[in-house]
Order: structure tokens, then sequence, then C-alpha cells
């Protein structure tokens, strides 16, 4: 399937399409290569509900928040404690994260670098984390299979890793400590980060 696909989005890529339409294309693709009609419309009904998300959160996006820093609405919520561990230095950064915001955006409100590079569309690895506890990791909910065709291309994949962008903060997950693996296995051959927006 990889010799059929990757010519076409080879070619798409020099012609400068959007990462989006590229997402889209390798996924139709790799599940018609699979035969199943039932799983590429559950794919497309994924896309377009996180598509609809996508869209109602810009109506309550402020300028602070655009800017990575938490929103008036964040202020108020319930928060629990999340400390993200970098594995390139060892350093530890203790955050407030707001109950229901999931940790790829919690880190990126904060300034830590967690890349992210598909916006949290479920089409990278690249905001890879290692749950530190076990016991943590129990309590998060089971990845799902496309968070777990994900992790398969992650980078230092443990038995306890998640994508950040699937941890969603709850109660049960105060005091919750990830470890930032030291590289990502991103789509750049030159090591750019894209930059959340």
């Amino acid at each position: 399937m990889l010799r059929t696909v990757l010519p076409s989005l080879l070619r798409r890529c020099l012609l400068g399409a959007p990462l989006q339409e590229l997402v889209t294309a390798c996924s139709c693709s790799s599940l018609q290569a699979a035969g199943s009609s039932s799983a590429a419309q559950r794919w497309g009904q994924q896309q377009r509900q996180q598509q609809q998300r996508s869209h109602a959160a810009a109506f309550h996006t402020s300028t602070s928040t655009a800017h990575g820093h938490s929103s008036d609405e964040d202020e108020g919520a319930e928060t629990i404690s999340v400390t993200f561990v970098s594995e390139k230095d060892g350093s530890e950064t203790t955050v407030k994260a707001p109950i229901g915001k999931h940790l790829l955006e919690v880190a990126h409100d904060n300034d830590i670098e967690l890349e992210g590079a598909c916006e949290a569309s479920l089409a990278c690895s690249t905001c890879h984390v290692i749950v530190e506890d076990e016991e943590f990791f129990h309590r998060i909910p089971e990845p799902t299979e496309d968070e777990l065709d994900m992790l398969d291309l992650a980078f230092g994949l443990s038995e306890t890793s998640r994508l950040g962008c699937q941890v969603i903060a709850t109660k049960e997950l105060d005091g919750l400590r990830v470890k930032i693996p030291s590289a990502t296995r991103n789509f750049y051959v030159d090591g750019h980060v894209p930059k959340p927006h």
C-alpha cells in the first residue's frame, strides 16, 4: 500500500499541499487499502467532529489564549497539578491544568516544549508523553485504536506511553507526572518544530 500512496503524497507535498490535505489523503488511502468502508466512514465522521470542535473553540478563544496564555475561562476553572519532565535536560515544570483540557493544550498554554505537529487531530505521534507512575497510567481511559496506531510511530515508546492530545485532565489525575521524550518523529527533515497556533 505504501508503494502506491507514497508517490502521490510526495507529489502533493512538493506542490505545496496543506498538511490537513496530506493527512486526509494518507488516512483515506490507508482505509481504502484495508477495504473497510465502515472504518472510512468512522474516520470521516471523527474528522468532521474534530473540525466542528476546532471551529467551536475558535469562537471561544481569547487573544491571550491564542498567544499561549490561559484564558479568563481557565482562571475560574477547577484545576489539577501536572508535572512535565523533560528527558532532554531533566528539568521539571509543574503547572495547574484545568479539568477537561488535554495535556498538549496544557503544555502549550504554559510554554512547555511538546510538539503536537497535527494540532491534536490524532494524525501524528509528536505529542507522545510517558506517564511516570503506573498507578496514574491506569486511571487514564484506555487508548483508542487510532491512538495506538499513532503510538506505534512514537520515538522511545514505553509501556506507559500515551499521546498528550488524548489525555484529558480529570480529578483522578491530580499529581500526574509525565516525561517528554528527548526526540519525536515528525515529517520535517530540517529540525523545524511547528509552533502552536
